[in-house]
Parts: C-alpha cells; structure tokens; sequence
C-alpha cells in the first residue's frame, strides 16, 4: 500500500533529508588515503547524533541478511555496488567510493547516496559517476503528477545504457517514509507508461546504481551484505529521497 504524505509530512521529511545530506558532505570531506571505513561511519554517527537523529540501516535485518546491518552508512569501494559494510579497509588513492546513509528523525526517514573519487581520480571512474548523476537527474526530473513509475525507470535506464553501463538486476529505488522501505518499487529500469501512476504525496528514493564493465550481473561478499560486480569492474551508485507535488519534484534530501 503506498500511504500519500501531507504537505506538513513532507516538511518533516525535508527535516530527516537535511540529516542525510550533512551526514554524507561530512563523510565525504573526511574522506582520504589511509582513513578507514569505519572511520567515515564514526562521521555519519556523529552528525546523526547531534541532530537527534537515529539510524535506519543500524541493525536492519531484511530477510536475505545473515546478520543485522552494523553500520550507519553503507560503504562500498571500486567493484563494490550497494550495501558495503563499513569495516577496517583503508582508503587508496584512485579508490572510486560510493556512500549510502539514511536518517531518522521524527519519526520520519530521509534517504540518499553519493558517489566520489579518493585521491587522483580515473577518468573512466569520473565519467561513470557523472553518468549516475545524470541518471538520478533524469529519473527526478520524470516524477511528476501524471506520469509513472515506468517513466521513472525508462529515464534512468535510457542514460545508463545509452553510456554502455550495466544496470543492476533486482535490485532499485523504493518508497521512503515512516521506514526505509516502502511501497512502490522504483525500477532503474523499464517501459514508459507503465506502471502506478504518480501522484502528489507519494515520497520516493530514486536510486541509480551503475556497473562500468555493461554486465547487469553481481555476486554476494561472505558478509553477506556487500554486492559485488562480477567482472570486477568499478559501480557507481547515486540518490535522492523526493517528494512529487503538483509543483514537481521536490528533493528532500539535498543541503
């Protein structure tokens, strides 16, 4: 069921979404050859704390997972796409970083993801994430009143593949609001016209997650968290939690 935000819900959310975005700046101004990734999720827990905020990724435990998520961020370096545990592993320069982090506050939950390079950069590297960018900006840029969720997917996936990425299989973007996971899915990608028809109030985290080697395959760390590209090759993973008003779309979770 997909539950339609207030105005003033959506304000609320806003509030989480600004936690998101100072969490993920801080992470990744801290972010340096040597600092490990247990040190960038120290940063996340700080700036949650001082905002009063909780974490949903902490001990979340969906039903693939052997054991509780144990971090506040997920951390996912070079071939590494989603949901990298944020362990003892030190930052290399050309590592290419993707950062996930959530935040809860006031009962409401504000989600988001960024992509960046650590050190001297490789151009290939730069493009993917540029690439990413580009894909969440065409996939907020379809979600407005009218159109739907298959609108959203086509945008993303039109990007990607038009730059010969791969794009992730099963797994995209969700609803967000009183928890981290909500009704509907948002695919990265698909058919236009398809799907649930977008409408104000319907708040959702659209969520590019892009493989440079064009293979849409991955494979599962002993962690049992970490998704890996098979071919090695490097991922990229961008996103925003928005809010769709009559208006258009509203990012919630921007500084």
């Amino acid at each position: 069921m997909v539950e339609l935000k207030t105005e003033q819900s959506i304000n609320e959310m806003r509030a989480a979404g600004r936690v998101v975005a100072r969490a993920l700046a801080a992470v990744r101004q801290a972010a340096r050859v040597g600092v490990s990734l247990e040190d960038l999720d120290g940063v996340a827990r700080e700036v949650l704390a001082e905002a009063g905020a909780s974490s949903p990724f902490l001990g979340y435990r969906p039903h693939f997972a052997p054991v509780p998520f144990p971090g506040v961020v997920c951390a996912s370096v070079n071939d590494a796409i989603v949901h990298g545990v944020p362990d003892g592993y030190r930052l290399r320069d050309g590592d290419l970083v993707s950062i996930d982090c959530g935040a809860k506050l006031g009962g409401w939950v504000g989600d988001a993801a960024v992509s960046f390079t650590v050190g001297r950069p490789r151009p290939a590297d730069v493009r993917l994430i540029e690439t990413a960018e580009a894909a969440l900006a065409a996939g907020i840029a379809a979600a407005r009143p009218g159109n739907r969720i298959g609108d959203i997917a086509h945008a993303i996936g039109t990007v990607c593949r038009s730059a010969g990425y791969g794009i992730m299989e099963d797994f995209g973007g969700h609803g967000v609001g009183r928890t981290m996971h909500e009704d509907p899915g948002v695919p990265n990608e698909g058919r236009p016209g398809r799907g649930m028809q977008l409408r104000p109030g319907m708040v959702l985290a659209i969520e590019p997650m892009l493989i440079a080697g064009g293979t849409d395959d991955y494979r599962c760390d002993g962690d049992g968290w970490t998704l890996r590209t098979v071919d090695g090759s490097r991922a990229a993973h961008a996103e925003h939690t928005i809010a769709i008003t009559a208006a258009g779309p509203r990012i919630l979770t921007a500084l």
